[in-house]
């Protein structure tokens, strides 16, 4: 009863989430919509293409076409192009070899499989080609099934492939072709997003009771910030890879938006490296690593305001980037609180009564130091 419960539950799920990317896709331009529109972009490829290879060569079974074309409207144009050099490739070599195979065995179904399907799996497995090479023995398969070795017929599977790579590429690079320069700032909106949700969750923690296991959470979750660095990473080069041999790149809407600057990675990939080091001091302080005195109180809580007024800065911040926009004036003079909110916990450092304790606020200011020289230039950066 109990796994059939979960069941259900993962199954109303799944179906919620269907739905909201649905609703999404029919209201926003975004991820849902573009993904929508390759789905599309491929069914009408194929449809073409078998059109084409079934009534203009008429071909006997025109399958090849289709499926060429669906595998070649790829997320970029560059990866299209690229995938339907591999593909052509790979299938030619496929198509041949299984010709000769039948040939070789006088027609024989299962000697020619032998023959031309182990060779042809280990050039699957070449690291070169990808996904793409498994397509060289399912062509043989194709070709052995169906019977067809005579040079005519394999003639026949290489054009029907030469007309799906064609309609699949030219599909994909004028029908509506895809610009990736969106995910660069919806993953650092993310990433801001979490930045400033974990110094919040700090910045409470400090104010109230917290011990070894609360900062253990701390620095697991600093950890994961990384996986957002890397994702933007991995979105910056499919923005560059989509306005590659893209002849739509300059009359898409994405690609009149304000594009944001490589030097924006590497802030917050700095943002990060900064509150990792400081949940790491806190889980030595939490844990009495090294003989680690605790502040006092008072600068305690002085520093978890602090710290929550720097996760203000990330929530701003990761609200400009998600509006493109932001009040100049109000973002000054909230600049200039939080150093100066700096400048008073700073003063409180030599009124820490163990040396241990005052190294310790020495090393916790340095990286909200560092955080606010990172997240905008103040006072201190002049």
């Amino acid at each position: 009863m109990q796994a059939t419960r979960a069941a259900r539950r993962q199954s109303r799920y799944e179906f919620a989430a269907v739905g909201r990317s649905a609703r999404l896709a029919l209201r926003y331009s975004g991820p849902e919509r573009a993904t929508a529109v390759q789905a599309l972009k491929a069914a009408g490829a194929a449809m073409l293409a078998w059109a084409l290879a079934a009534f203009w060569i008429e071909s006997p079974m025109a399958l090849m076409a289709p499926w060429t074309a669906l595998v070649l409207v790829d997320s970029t144009v560059y990866r299209s192009l690229r995938a339907g050099v591999r593909q052509l490739g790979v299938i030619s070599v496929g198509a041949i070899w299984a010709s000769l195979a039948m040939y070789v065995t006088n027609g024989s179904t299962l000697p020619a499989m032998a023959i031309s399907l182990p060779w042809l799996m280990l050039i699957a497995g070449y690291r070169r080609l990808g996904a793409h090479g498994i397509y060289g023995a399912t062509t043989a398969l194709f070709v052995i099934a169906y019977g067809a070795y005579q040079p005519w017929q394999v003639g026949h599977r290489l054009l029907e492939t030469l007309i799906g790579a064609v309609i699949g590429l030219s599909v994909n690079a004028f029908v509506l072709p895809p610009v990736r320069i969106d995910g660069v700032r919806a993953n650092l909106h993310a990433l801001a997003v979490e930045c400033g949700n974990l110094l919040q969750a700090m910045g409470d923690g400090l104010e109230h009771s917290w011990g070894a296991a609360r900062a253990e959470v701390w620095e697991d979750e600093a950890r994961r910030l990384h996986r957002g660095v890397q994702a933007v990473a991995r979105a910056r080069n499919r923005a560059a890879e989509s306005s590659r041999l893209n002849p739509g790149r300059r009359m898409r809407r994405g690609d009149r938006t304000a594009r944001i600057p490589p030097q924006t990675d590497r802030k917050w990939e700095a943002v990060v490296h900064h509150i990792t080091a400081l949940s790491h001091t806190l889980a030595d302080v939490a844990a009495r690593s090294h003989a680690l005195s605790s502040p006092t109180d008072t600068f305690r809580c002085d520093y978890a305001a602090l710290t929550r007024a720097v996760a203000r800065l990330c929530a701003e911040q990761a609200e400009m980037l998600a509006q493109h926009h932001t009040d100049d004036t109000a973002r000054q003079e909230q600049v200039g609180a939080v150093w100066r909110r700096y400048e008073q916990v700073l003063g409180e450092v030599p009124n820490q009564k163990e040396v241990s304790a005052t190294a310790v606020s020495g090393g916790l200011l340095i990286q909200i130091r560092q955080l606010l020289r990172t997240l905008t230039p103040g006072p201190e950066a002049a």
